[in-house]
């Protein structure tokens, strides 16, 4: 059974994710900080066929994160996908002109620095193997920048241009790696920003294994 997975699970995209891959015979396991939201999940996937696994970590500690990818291995052997999309409200945005070294900081722990340790837990592996898919997410704002999102965009776009660099370092051995930067609010109430939608653009990525990157919008966003 092939594995996934999902850094940064929750009730939205995560478990579409976690449905679209289960439902083509993944196993599916969730990595979140949140165990009762894990627990949840994992009830609900189950109800549905779907064989899956909740883990807790914390993206802005590694050793949380090295100690959950080793409990994944351990529970279901070789990660086949990993899927790098987690959202943490809390942290502020700013705009132009506000941006400091304390408040890009954070974003760039979270999201750069949580992106590669997450991708050390499994590139040697899949090297190893010659096989292997990496699907890392950002916003829409590290293809077209938001201003009032500016540092937020900052830590976007340095993760999208590491991906991008992944991508063309693990092609000729034989792992597939793309970024995918979703320029929608997801649920917004338009048909292409549906959670499942978009899910299924993951899948579509897995499966052809050739863009280096997916810019999913709304017709009219």
């Amino acid at each position: 059974m092939p594995i996934i997975v999902i850094v940064g699970a929750g009730p939205g995209l995560g478990m579409e994710i976690a449905r679209a891959f289960g439902r083509r015979g993944f196993g599916v396991a969730l990595l979140a900080r949140d165990a009762a939201k894990l627990e949840t999940l994992v009830e609900k996937l189950g109800a549905e066929g779907i064989v899956s696994a909740g883990f807790t970590a914390d993206i802005l500690q590694p050793d949380t994160v090295t100690q959950a990818f080793i409990r994944i291995k351990q529970r279901f052997g070789a990660i086949d996908v990993l899927e790098f999309s987690p959202v943490d409200r809390e942290m502020d945005a700013v705009g132009l002109f506000e941006v400091t070294p304390k408040n890009l900081q954070p974003h760039l722990d979270f999201y750069v620095h949580g992106a590669i340790h997450c991708v050390r837990q499994v590139v040697d592996d899949m090297i190893a193997a010659g096989s292997g898919t990496i699907l890392v997410t950002t916003g829409g704002g590290s293809i077209t920048p938001v201003p009032s999102l500016a540092n937020i965009n900052l830590a976007a776009s340095g993760l999208r241009n590491w991906v991008l660099n992944l991508h063309n370092v693990l092609k000729p051995k034989g792992v597939y790696a793309a970024h995918v930067a979703i320029s929608t609010w997801i649920g917004g109430g338009h048909p292409d920003a549906a959670a499942d939608v978009i899910a299924n653009r993951y899948v579509e990525l897995y499966e052809t294994r050739i863009e280096p990157e997916l810019n999913h919008l709304a017709l009219d966003a």
